[in-house]
């Protein structure tokens, strides 16, 4: 593809994700204040636009949510299905476009590129966003620019459950009116840092130097001031679905016994999980390798509601093995692979008591980096010690 060639680059999000499924499911919640989440001590993991104008937000606690709005309706009934109907829009995606990539179990870039030539590209994003709504029933916004940044930024602007377009050539006049919170990344300290110095828009970010924006925001700064001009990546990951982390070991002894090899899947299951975190990644589907003493090799794998979480991926690694795992035969191998990757969602991690089992796997996998993988090791895969005799 020549430099000079002009991208067309679509992004889709999924309004309010986990609240258009729970009112797709139950449409007496519409236009009602929801909230998706856990009680008691939970968190809100998802808001309705109604729920926002009180002021909530997700990961704020849901006793201080009840207490903005009383009224408000608590939630999380369909809470797994969501991950169903997200294969579901991504199948719907993959079936009508040639590149696209998956980047959140809500989200998704795709490279319209080219298919002006055929549909014109307007036209077909906007063909494709009705298609998603009329198949799923769900609301969905897309932003269409010549670079992810900005597309993702038009979608915020169309929310909720809009289109918007920003032809080639008008990027600047997009960008330049906006605040400087606008642009995907700017939290609340960048955002304060900015104004300090006077900058409160996007078009003040790019009439200042890139000398002083990167004295003010870092390395960052120099990024900014790119994107202030309407440069940005285009590129599209492809390779998101193919992507995989495994473990595999082949022992010394063939194995039979059934408590040996299921303490094996849990150690091997925790070792992939720790690189899926360290990489900040969930796994939408989960293989089990099994190579018998005759070399006769089997593989069975599953889809999965996306996770992080040891627990819930040791469960399904060990019930893939029980149903496939010829009893009694020896075992020489036995491997486990996570595919179907996408980036942690915080949402996803929102419910019940998932946010603080991901920090203690996450606060887990650090002493491990740091004082080595042996140290910390489930009760399962450690061997009881020898009864005290007398």
């Amino acid at each position: 593809m020549s430099a000079n060639k002009i991208r067309h680059i679509a992004h889709f999000d999924l309004d309010s994700f986990f609240v258009s499924v729970e009112i797709r499911n139950n449409p007496s919640l519409k236009g009602k204040p929801v909230l998706v989440g856990g009680y008691e001590r939970g968190v809100v993991a998802a808001c309705s636009y109604e729920a926002r104008k009180f002021g909530i937000h997700s990961a704020m606690p849901m006793k201080k949510a009840m207490q903005l709005c009383p009224q408000a309706i608590i939630t999380n009934a369909s809470r797994d299905q969501y991950s169903k109907y997200s294969r579901w829009v991504t199948d719907i995606i993959a079936s009508k476009v040639p590149l696209f990539e998956k980047a959140s179990i809500d989200e998704f870039y795709i490279d319209l590129t080219g298919m002006d030539k055929f549909f014109g590209v307007s036209k077909y994003a906007r063909e494709l966003r009705a298609h998603i709504i009329r198949e799923t029933g769900l609301p969905i916004s897309c932003g269409l620019s010549t670079a992810r940044f900005i597309s993702k930024m038009a979608t915020n602007e169309a929310k909720p459950n809009g289109f918007l377009e920003i032809p080639p050539g008008k990027e600047i006049e997009f960008l330049w009116p906006l605040g400087v919170e606008k642009i995907n990344g700017v939290g609340k300290q960048t955002e304060q840092q900015l104004k300090t110095f006077g900058i409160y828009t996007i078009e003040d970010i790019a009439k200042t130097p890139p000398e002083l924006m990167e004295r003010i925001a870092g390395k960052w700064g120099e990024s900014l001031w790119h994107k202030a001009h309407g440069r940005g990546s285009a590129d599209i990951t492809t390779d998101w679905e193919q992507k995989s982390m495994s473990h595999e070991n082949t022992f010394d002894t063939d194995y039979t016994d059934l408590e040996f090899l299921n303490k094996e899947l849990v150690r091997l299951t925790e070792k992939t999980a720790f690189s899926l975190r360290e990489d900040e990644k969930m796994t939408g589907c989960v293989t089990v390798k099994i190579r018998y003493a005759d070399f006769e090799t089997t593989t069975c794998q599953e889809t999965i509601d996306y996770t992080a979480l040891d627990d819930a991926l040791i469960a399904k690694v060990k019930s893939l093995f029980s149903k496939n795992w010829q009893k009694g035969r020896p075992v020489r191998l036995l491997g486990v692979r996570f595919s179907h990757m996408i980036p942690i969602s915080t949402q996803m991690s929102l419910f019940d008591n998932k946010v603080e089992k991901l920090n203690l796997y996450k606060a887990v996998d650090e002493i491990k980096e740091r004082f080595g993988s042996k140290l910390v090791t489930k009760a399962v895969v450690t061997k009881p010690k020898p009864a005290d005799p007398g």
